[in-house]
């Protein structure tokens, strides 16, 4: 039996929902439209990395070191990242101006700096890339920030196709999750296919009238409802938002309901619609918004989700005016990519309830093992072990809990949950908006 392979964050929280999130072994190709649409993906998978102690290796083309540190901040203050210098003596023609650079430092940056002394060749550049990498333990992280980059100083399409198609792969076995980024018009059609049917996740990001959009055309061993599909999206500094996110200025949108209602209870749009009595499109059409469900299926959706049907329409308010919650309140939430029958968890109130503190009951069976922590989630969460015993994997520690016990967690993301004792272990785990 072949097990699952752990789960990480790419630091943007929708994107992890619209994904199902990234796994080790990824390779992520990133259609940029303009060119500038990506970077901030990338720096936010080089943070939520950070915060889980792996070693990064960030290879620039584009790019002089002095240029690639101001870029990155306070991220360049990471002792396990490592900049792959290939701009110096690529583009930079190893001129005096930018070999200055070395020289000058003082002090050192606390990140890593290694110059590429033959960039234009691609064989050197894969021999010092895997050099580097067989020296960091553990699953390492790679940014290529520029396959456009690579191409311009290699020559040719078909130069930079065959070093992908021979590194991909190879990252892949190597356990790894890699960002390549490309700008989408300057390399053809049939490039652009070649790369996508080697890489496991390929997203598209564009710009239209000054709106930008997230559109996934690939995704591997996932779910397809999300496919094609464009998100509209903004940024500020590091924080990338979902016009799904946002509110509806006083009008109430049921298919944003629909979808916030099912995803709190870790349902597909394919469960949800076997529940109902529908096709998946079906619910997909509802969710975008294309199409409004009869009077009996939107019954049976609200059936489904264990909600009133009038929450799909009032405007909600926090709490939703009650003190207490029975049990018969609670609801089943399922977990995607977790091995079956290894864990139950209960949302402690109903999911039409808006809460700045979300209870749940996760109880975790006998040796089993889950290989990434239970939510993708930015904000804080503590745990409480209310009976047996827990080991979580946080960065590289490994950490032993016992019944009465409290784990507190503000940024960190747990790799592992492992239950090594003879009983179910029962956590009330509450996640902080």
């Amino acid at each position: 039996m072949v097990s699952p392979k752990q789960r990480i964050p790419s630091g943007v929280s929708r994107l992890d929902l619209l994904l199902g999130g990234l796994f080790i072994g990824d390779n992520v190709v990133w259609h940029d439209d303009a060119g500038s649409l990506a970077p901030v993906f990338c720096l936010n998978f080089l943070q939520a990395s950070q915060l889980q102690d792996k070693s990064i290796i960030y290879v620039s083309f584009d790019r002089s070191p002095k240029n690639l540190l101001d870029k990155l901040g306070n991220l360049a203050n990471y002792p396990g990242l490592i900049i792959l210098d290939c701009f110096t003596n690529g583009k930079g023609g190893g001129s005096d101006f930018f070999l200055k650079f070395y020289g000058d430092q003082e002090p050192d940056p606390p990140c890593r700096i290694i110059r590429v002394e033959e960039p234009r060749q691609p064989q050197e550049f894969e021999a010092a890339l895997y050099q580097i990498h067989a020296s960091l333990p553990g699953d390492v992280r790679f940014i290529f920030e520029s396959l456009t980059g690579m191409q311009e100083l290699w020559g040719s399409e078909d130069r930079l196709l065959t070093f992908y198609s021979h590194s991909c792969p190879r990252l892949y076995d190597l356990n790894t999750i890699a960002y390549w980024v490309l700008e989408k018009n300057a390399h053809s059609s049939r490039f652009r296919a070649q790369i996508n049917q080697i890489a496991q996740v390929a997203i598209e990001l564009t710009i239209k009238r000054g709106t930008t959009s997230l559109t996934i055309l690939k995704a591997e061993n996932r779910s397809t409802e999300e496919f094609h599909k464009p998100h509209t999206y903004w940024t500020k500094d590091l924080t990338v938002g979902f016009d799904d996110d946002r509110g509806t200025g006083g009008r109430i949108e049921l298919g944003m309901r629909l979808k916030e209602y099912r995803l709190r209870r870790g349902l597909s749009q394919t469960e949800l619609a076997k529940l109902v009595g529908v096709t998946a499109s079906t619910i997909s059409q509802v969710e975008s918004n294309l199409i409004y469900p009869s009077l009996p299926a939107l019954m049976k959706m609200a059936e489904a989700l264990a909600v009133d049907l009038t929450s799909f329409f009032e405007d909600r308010q926090e709490g939703g005016g009650r003190l207490i919650f029975t049990p018969g309140d609670a609801v089943e939430v399922k977990f995607a990519n977790m091995p079956e029958g290894a864990l139950q968890a209960r949302l402690l109130y109903p999911v039409d309830v808006e809460v700045k503190a979300e209870p749940y009951l996760i109880e975790i069976t006998p040796k089993a093992t889950l290989p990434a922590h239970f939510f993708f989630h930015k904000g804080e969460e503590v745990g409480y072990v209310l009976s047996g015993r827990l080991q979580v994997r946080v960065g590289k520690g490994v950490y032993n809990l016992k019944t009465g016990d409290v784990i507190y967690l503000t940024s960190e993301i747990p790799g592992e949950w492992r239950n090594p004792g003879p009983s179910v272990a029962r956590l009330l785990w509450v996640k902080v908006k």
